[in-house]
């Protein structure tokens, strides 16, 4: 897949998130991560990998974040990276509960996924995903685990990258294509529309999802700026370059993991 490690090339902010998350959990409790100069990089990939294996997930990510903070050069270092990134979806899609970021929702007289994803902001994909539910049923007094806390998106034209944040939390990092000769707009922008197997409106001509010819791919996450978002591709080996007519352009399979976290009114990021 040939994707981007953070290490070096944005590092720096994502240490600095990583920094700010840990030093905000204050005074450290038994099972957290020891002090740096007493643990090495390994004994902490370790440890971290035997709490993975236990399903202890919320554990072994404190033991990835160290590493990752406070040892940028070990050895391992883009394993330890895509290692926390399958860890924080592992967490975000399963049925554990995290405090203050998920909930326990009872279903009441007159729930829809749908009703619920909007009152808490989220997807109907995610929340069937979160809960393994294999269609729009739901029961009455059913208990669903709803993902609350709120996600936005940072991309990084100069590394052809698009970060997915919890809050400050990077949770993952995807290869993008940009805009050629750097045409993508920057500033903040939201997500106004999502379509699945869009119709590309290319210059009048009218090309439905099905063609060879539509550049869409499987989804289309569209910004307040019109003409601008997120879709997949059907020119997979381009991603990671300039070369879009402004757009971000994700690989299909991607996009559609993307798509089904993020809510309408995600905020979107653009930097240089």
């Amino acid at each position: 897949m040939n994707k981007k490690i953070l290490i070096p090339a944005v590092a720096g902010a994502f240490i600095i998130l990583l920094g700010t998350l840990l030093i905000s959990q204050g005074s450290r409790s038994a099972g957290t991560p020891a002090k740096p100069d007493s643990v090495s990089a390994k004994q902490l990939y370790q440890q971290a990998r035997n709490l993975k294996d236990k399903g202890e997930f919320l554990k072994a990510k404190k033991y990835y974040q160290e590493i990752l903070v406070n040892h940028p050069d070990a050895e391992n270092i883009a394993i330890v990276q895509e290692e926390l990134e399958k860890l924080n979806l592992d967490i975000i899609f399963s049925r554990k509960e995290v405090p203050n970021k998920s909930i326990l929702h009872e279903v009441v007289t007159g729930d829809t996924l749908g009703k619920i994803a909007k009152k808490y902001n989220t997807t109907v994909e995610f929340i069937q995903k979160s809960n393994n539910l294999k269609s729009d049923v739901i029961r009455i007094g059913q208990k669903l685990r709803i993902w609350t806390s709120p996600f936005n998106i940072l991309i990084d034209k100069s590394q052809n990258i698009l970060i997915l944040k919890d809050g400050n939390e990077v949770v993952k990092v995807y290869d993008v294509s940009t805009g050629e000769n750097n045409c993508t707009p920057t500033g903040e922008f939201t997500i106004t529309t999502k379509l699945v197997d869009p119709v590309w409106f290319n210059r009048g001509a009218i090309v439905p999802p099905e063609s060879p010819q539509n550049v869409l791919g499987s989804r289309w996450l569209g910004f307040d700026l019109p003409g601008y978002g997120i879709h997949g591709t059907i020119e997979p080996e381009t991603i990671g370059q300039q070369a879009t007519a402004g757009c971000i352009r994700m690989r299909n399979e991607e996009v559609e993991e993307l798509y089904s976290i993020i809510p309408k009114h995600t905020q979107v990021m653009i930097v240089d």
